[in-house]
């Protein structure tokens, strides 16, 4: 086992499901926790990834990946009665890229993850410094074992003062309102894309369920201003696909790349431009960058992870260019 040394303890803290995407001809290590873990630790930063894994074929190749890429192995439990986490990816007769079907498998070892456990990991990482942020999702939370862990750590005082980040990660039938008003209660900082915030504003903020967002500044800011005021954060982050972001925080500072050309990359597939975007957007927070610096480089690092196969790229030289023209 990877474990924790004095000079690389975790000053971040991933919590979610690491899983499998099962193609019909691959397997694709995957997991929106997972994936922002991952591309954290390849760009320098220090997270720890909570999750639960079965004691399988699958799990060997996660925590292969883990150690690839530099992560810590404290936080994967073991599960003697669960498999490890799989989505089929089921495609038509023709192949058509476009008619994917996900089946997210119920029952899966993150949906145990054991908060004994998790207690022995954050007293022995997290005793004397509290993590400088917790990620979390809305997947993570379907069952009630794993969203009760979930707010133990939130509740800790181990993680006392640490800034909680939402990713909500909507997918089909995984997450109830009362999980996801929940989740945004809890957060100071939110992520999400177009279709959440509208779905967020109907279903969660009562006061102005009819509002009908449009693809402009000014109505993404009334529903960013809606959200704020109804749970009391501190910024919004709205991805927009190609179209970038759009932001917006209690000190009124509103930043969008709606006016913006996209950028010209030559796109192999859009697997983890989210995920690449939040990872970015972490590690400047974390950097103290400026908030307009932190976010274009999150939309230059998702744009990038749209030119390589997969939500993190096999060379380490990919990171180090990324890294390189932060500094520029």
């Amino acid at each position: 086992m990877n474990h924790t040394t004095i000079d690389k303890k975790p000053n971040l803290l991933i919590y979610g499901e690491a899983l499998i995407d099962e193609f019909p001809q691959e397997k694709v290590i995957g997991g929106a926790p997972f994936n922002v873990a991952r591309s954290l630790s390849l760009l320098g930063a220090r997270p720890l990834m909570l999750s639960r894994l079965g004691q399988d074929a699958n799990a060997d190749l996660i925590r292969a990946e883990a150690a690839r890429t530099e992560l810590l192995l404290d936080g994967l439990q073991l599960d003697e009665k669960h498999p490890t986490g799989r989505v089929v990816v089921h495609m038509d007769e023709q192949g058509n890229n476009s008619s994917h079907r996900f089946e997210i498998l119920l029952d899966q070892a993150y949906d145990y993850i054991d908060a004994s456990l998790v207690d022995e990991v954050l007293r022995k990482v997290f005793q004397e410094t509290p993590p400088d942020l917790i990620y979390y999702g809305s997947l993570i939370q379907r069952t009630a074992v794993s969203q009760q862990t979930l707010i133990t750590i939130l509740e800790s005082d181990l993680t006392e003062g640490a800034s909680k980040f939402l990713d909500l990660n909507l997918r089909d039938g995984q997450a109830t309102v009362e999980t996801i008003s929940s989740s945004l209660n809890y957060c100071d900082m939110v992520k999400l894309n177009e279709d959440e915030l509208q779905f967020v504003i109907q279903h969660c903020c009562p006061a102005a369920s009819d509002m009908k967002i449009e693809h402009e500044p000014v109505s993404l800011r009334q529903a960013c201003e809606v959200l704020m005021a109804e749970f009391y954060m501190q910024a919004v982050i709205v991805t927009l696909g190609e179209k970038g972001y759009f932001y917006l925080d209690a000190n009124d500072e509103c930043l969008h790349s709606l006016e913006q050309m996209p950028a010209a990359v030559q796109v192999v597939d859009t697997v983890g431009a989210g995920d690449a975007f939040t990872a970015m957007f972490i590690y400047g927070w974390q950097s103290n960058w400026p908030i307009e610096k932190t976010l274009a480089m999150a939309n230059h690092f998702a744009a990038a992870i749209c030119t390589v196969r997969g939500a993190v790229a096999e060379h380490l030289d990919f990171y180090k260019d990324i890294l390189a023209h932060s500094a520029r």
